[in-house]
């Protein structure tokens, strides 16, 4: 059965934001070629297919909401999503490695799935040196859309006190050390058309988790946050835990009520995206406090070999892969679920916000 484009990508534009790469055709007439990084190793299938299935999730969501930013004339952040649209989009094999250029944009998931990647291998070390490392999560009560930009900079404000506090009083010969991990997430909640900011954490001890939590209650106070709303857990596996601290900021899919999850299908709620973007885009979503990494060694891996070495595969939204120039044949074999495709095409909601 011929495998149909899903209708979003049918409106996408091919022309815009190419990620600076190098036209095939200009390509193929150079004699050599510079290849940058260590690649992708091209016989670990699975990771092939979650990087197919990530670019199509990511074509889609580009689309949409790059499309719903134009009718609004926000052309800069609608730049940023066809930027992101391109990402990957060529892709170039050699000796059972693949090389690309990333668009580096917080809301591509391709991009998000290396920087997860490069995050975990930096601080999982550092992490499993800590006595007994805890999880925890600091929120408050969630805000309408009108509200939303004004929460993201309280929780960031909130959260820079706590920590300019300690280290002061560290500085000063206190002796709490007050270091962890931190990431900024947002939910959307259809049902009640609200938005929530609020923090993961990683922090070396219990203490830290409990001292964390009640400052947190002081700042905001019994009239916008609970105590039963606030989390701390000894971690149990710390790489799934890292995992769970290095989130891409918003979930492109939704469920309508996360208290009858399974029951309707998720959705993407395209306005409430849009919402989130830009209202977190003046903010770090990832950082470290209280401690440093160990000098890590510059990547500045370079190979330059002849041009006729190389394999060059361009993305074909038709086939959900990338496909050779020359050949047609696709690089990773990978197929969308039925249900991965029902959920591109029939569960996308532009108004809801």
């Amino acid at each position: 059965m011929e495998k149909k484009t899903p209708l979003p990508l049918q409106k996408a534009i091919y022309t815009l934001a190419d990620s600076g790469t190098v036209e095939t055709e200009r390509i193929a007439e150079m004699p050599l070629r510079t290849l940058y990084g260590k690649g992708t190793d091209l016989t670990d299938k699975r990771a092939l297919k979650g990087r197919a299935k990530r670019k199509l999730t990511s074509q889609v969501l580009c689309v949409l909401v790059a499309s719903e930013l134009e009718k609004r004339e926000e052309m800069e952040l609608a730049r940023t999503f066809w930027n992101t649209f391109h990402c990957q989009r060529k892709l170039v094999s050699h000796e059972g490695r693949t090389y690309g250029k990333y668009c580096k944009n917080r809301c591509c998931p391709l991009c998000a799935s290396i920087r997860k990647a490069e995050i975990i291998n930096r601080y999982l070390p550092v992490i499993q040196t800590w006595e007994a490392p805890h999880f925890v999560t600091l929120t408050q009560k969630s805000v309408p859309a009108k509200n939303l930009e004004l929460w993201f900079f309280g929780v960031t404000k909130a959260f820079g006190q706590i920590k300019d506090k300690y280290k002061k009083q560290n500085q000063r010969g206190g002796e709490i050390r007050f270091m962890g991990i931190k990431c900024l997430e947002c939910n959307f909640n259809p049902k009640r058309r609200t938005y929530n900011p609020h923090l993961h954490l990683i922090v070396p001890n219990k203490a830290m988790a409990d001292l964390l939590i009640l400052e947190w209650q002081k700042k905001w106070t019994e009239k916008y946050t609970k105590p039963i709303a606030q989390h701390q857990r000894r971690v149990g596996h710390l790489e799934r835990d890292l995992m769970e601290v290095i989130k891409y900021g918003s979930k492109i899919f939704t469920d309508f009520d996360a208290r009858d999850k399974g029951k309707m299908p998720p959705k993407i709620y395209v306005a409430a995206l849009i919402n989130i973007y830009k209202a977190m885009k003046p903010y770090r979503l990832f950082e470290r406090f209280g401690f440093d990494l160990p000098k890590q060694k510059k990547n500045g891996v370079k190979t330059v070999i002849p041009a006729n070495q190389c394999k060059d595969f361009v993305y074909a939204s038709e086939v959900y892969d990338w496909v050779n120039t020359k050949t047609g044949e696709g690089l990773t074999g990978y197929a969308p679920t039925a249900l991965l495709e029902w959920l591109l095409t029939e569960n996308i909601d532009t108004d809801l916000a």
